[in-house]
């Protein structure tokens, strides 16, 4: 979706740029005097400024929410890894939690990254039933299964007491990282937002378009700044997006988590 947005930015950045160009070969050369254009330069720059501002500001951001995103995925692997060992620690008894946990994470990997194959766990829930986006009750179940087995641990000594603690408190962390990871994969939507930008930039095109000289060089120069501007623009889109397009978050934390619970 956002490789089309991509595209989309840059018609309309092109588009604008030829409106403007073919304006300025039908206006009078009256309209072209060194005032009047002087004064398009001045509202050209203006408008330069406040879009240099406003997408600096969005890539800022989106990098940020990007960083973020991946960062609260790597700690979730790593919260449910540490779950899955404590467990085992724990004894045998556990076996059935574990298993529960495995199945969870093979079909959370299966369910985000639906273009990689998934991992399969016997007894492991329906990839294709499972929600896009938002928690899904399937998988809620499965980890709320868990969570009462680690709460009807029964420990027999003061060492299995200890970890018992630990293994609540494991279970808690990764119930606050899922949470983070479930915000995290909304994404933000600040379509309105992209369009203000987009009328803006399209607006500065059209103005580099009839101040353009109609020559070769110039024509490259006002389609290099074509292509540059509507790459910002798809990256800014691309980064709100942290589970597809081209900087997506990989699942690489995840099956490391999985391939050490199988061992």
């Amino acid at each position: 979706m956002e490789v089309f947005f991509g595209f989309g930015f840059l018609i309309l950045f092109i588009v604008a740029a030829l409106c403007g160009v073919a304006l300025r070969v039908r206006l009078h050369e009256d309209h072209l005097s060194q005032g009047n254009m002087d004064a398009l330069r001045l509202v050209t720059g203006l408008l330069v400024t406040f879009a240099a501002l406003v997408l600096s500001l969005q890539l800022s951001t989106g990098k940020q929410a990007f960083d973020a995103a991946n960062k609260d995925r790597s700690l979730y692997a790593a919260r449910l890894a540490r779950l899955d060992q404590c467990l085992r620690n724990f004894g045998t008894e556990m076996e059935p939690a574990r298993l529960m946990l495995r199945q969870y994470t093979a079909a959370v990997i299966g369910s985000t990254w639906t273009s990689e194959p998934a991992p399969a766990i016997d007894g492991m829930p329906d990839i294709g039933k499972i929600a896009a986006s938002g928690e899904d009750q399937g998988l809620k179940a499965l980890m709320n299964e868990v969570g009462l087995l680690v709460d009807g641990l029964a420990p027999e000594d003061a060492l299995h007491v200890n970890m018992a603690a630990r293994c609540r408190s494991d279970f808690t962390l990764v119930q606050e990282s899922r949470w983070a990871v479930i915000e995290d994969a909304s994404g933000v939507a600040r379509g309105s937002f992209s369009s203000i930008v987009s009328f803006w930039l399209a607006l500065v095109f059209f103005s580099f378009g009839l101040q353009i000289p109609r020559r070769m060089l110039g024509a490259v120069v006002l389609a290099t700044g074509v292509v540059a501007v509507a790459s910002v623009m798809f990256v800014i889109i691309d980064l709100r997006i942290p589970y597809g397009g081209m900087f997506g978050i990989t699942s690489s934390a995840m099956r490391d988590a999985l391939a050490d619970m199988n061992r």
